[in-house]
């Protein structure tokens, strides 16, 4: 099982001349309306980035493609696993077709905790530890951990 974040509908300009979704809308619909929704949970999204100069940066990505979408397709974007470490977090989504069921394309990423007036890694603020700690008890169960890439990457 997931858990639900976001449904976003597949708009003409993100369509290439296969008269599909192009490649790069693929990532952007993962940040945009995955990523950015888990980052503000854990007070780390923009507003963070403007009021306190800490945000995240994405270091490392693998998604892959299943399944194509078209025009006026809708998907769920739903996030598949989390974990974090001192300074990075890892997390994967996935994108579900709204209709039919099959999934679309899925999105591993690494970040890192960064202080923008310094441009360097920083350490989570404990806040925002209890915050992630407190999402992966109540949410862990739903986690799926296999054929994750970067899971080693977390230094815990």
């Amino acid at each position: 099982m997931s858990i639900y974040l976001n449904t976003q509908k597949i708009i003409k300009d993100w369509l290439d001349y296969n008269g599909h979704m192009n490649v790069a809308y693929y990532v952007l619909i993962f940040d945009i309306y995955g990523a950015e929704k888990l980052m503000t949970q854990f007070k780390m999204g923009e507003h963070s980035a403007k009021t306190t100069n800490k945000s995240t940066m994405v270091v490392e990505s693998h998604i892959t493609y299943n399944k194509e979408v078209k025009l006026d397709d809708e998907v769920n974007l739903n996030l598949v696993y989390f974990d974090h470490d001192k300074k990075r977090l890892l997390y994967k989504l996935e994108m579900i077709h709204k209709q039919k069921g099959y999934l679309v394309s899925t999105m591993e990423i690494l970040s890192l905790y960064v202080d923008l007036k310094e441009r360097k890694v920083s350490e989570f603020e404990g806040e925002k530890i209890q915050i992630m700690d407190d999402y992966i008890k109540k949410n862990s169960s739903n986690f799926k951990n296999e054929n994750l890439i970067f899971k080693q990457k977390l230094k815990k």
